[in-house]
């Protein structure tokens, strides 16, 4: 089996379609892998949460929630819980979020806040506590243990929200393309750093760190990828894709940083070196516009889906060829037309 030591452009390129599960009734809208453990969790239109094996590329558990609906998704520390949040009954209830045991199929508790659809949700790497952005134009800070919010931040246009490896910064983006970073264990005292990324005011729509903490992943509505320093926020990479008007595309880091894979709005996937700017490989996701789009923390294997979720692995037996790859001048955004 590859290892992601062993991770190359040559691996990279070599990735194929493994395992397709498309009995979806639905859009998947959020997954989401598990740190520790070789699972992957995905929220559907379907109102489905499913559980998968990505060690054995089988589907483990299925579950409706057909009162709230299952809209963004992410696991908590325990292989068995994740918290949901609701697509249904925002108005008259407010349980916007949901913090459920797919062990038992049980609510653990309901939080209650936002008045909106969250839209963003991510779990702290360190502790108990996680986050969620809603189209209430609030950013709300959870614990897991307790059913009222620990914090509230009120911002401008549609928030995503993204805690570093570490746990100790997380990152919110506003309106106009900024990215504010906060200290996780003094967030009241405001941002102690924002970013603007060149000229493009696009909302960010998805904010990812690498693993070691040096780099931000940023996704947005005008369909532009920026790589930024975390530190400083200045851009090491920008890659332009086609067009998604109703899809908001997400890409991701491989674990160690070196390589970018995002989807595009004509159905393909692209990779790109970071260290070289070269785009490296481009695939037919064969499952139209990819609205998800994640690597697997621990493994050589990153998924896509739409309504249907596909697992990308290696084929070490694919030639590749020195011809498939395409320069990329540095920091400079990529039109893609494939």
């Amino acid at each position: 089996m590859t290892t992601l030591s062993e991770l190359n452009d040559d691996i990279v390129r070599s990735m194929e379609v493994a395992a397709v599960f498309s009995d979806f009734g639905g859009k998947i809208s959020s997954l989401d892998f598990h740190r520790a453990d070789d699972l992957l969790v995905t929220a559907s239109e379907d109102d489905s949460v499913r559980l998968y094996d990505i060690a054995s590329g089988q589907l483990l558990k299925t579950t409706f929630h057909k009162k709230h609906g299952a809209d963004r998704i992410c696991f908590t520390h325990h292989p068995s819980s994740v918290i949901c949040s609701s697509r249904y009954k925002l108005d008259s209830s407010g349980e916007s979020l949901r913090y459920l045991s797919m062990y038992d199929n049980r609510c653990l508790r309901y939080f209650k806040g936002h008045k909106e659809r969250v839209v963003s949700l991510c779990m702290s790497p360190i502790n108990d506590s996680f986050m969620s952005g809603s189209l209430d134009h609030t950013v709300r800070i959870w614990d897991l243990r307790v059913n009222g919010c620990q914090g509230i931040l009120h911002l401008r246009g549609r928030p995503t929200v993204a805690y570093d490896q570490q746990g100790l910064v997380f990152a919110v983006s506003m309106e106009g393309g900024a990215i504010k970073l906060f200290d996780s264990r003094s967030y009241d005292k405001g941002p102690f750093d924002t970013f603007l990324v060149g000229g493009d005011t696009a909302e960010v729509c998805d904010i990812k760190f690498s693993n070691d903490g040096k780099s931000m992943l940023l996704a947005t509505k005008s369909n532009n990828l920026y790589v930024l320093d975390a530190y400083g926020g200045e851009k090491r990479r920008g890659f332009g894709l086609d067009p998604s008007p109703n899809t908001a595309i997400e890409a991701t880091f491989t674990p160690d940083g070196q390589y970018v894979v995002s989807g595009s709005g004509n159905g393909t996937l692209h990779a790109w070196n970071l260290n070289t700017g070269n785009k490296v490989a481009y695939w037919d996701s064969h499952i139209g516009i990819a609205s998800c789009l994640k690597w697997a923390p621990r493994r050589v294997m990153f998924v896509a889906a739409s309504s249907v979720l596909t697992f990308w692995i290696p084929n070490p037996t694919k030639p590749t060829t020195e011809s498939e790859i395409i320069p990329v001048e540095a920091g400079k955004p990529e039109q893609t037309s494939q």
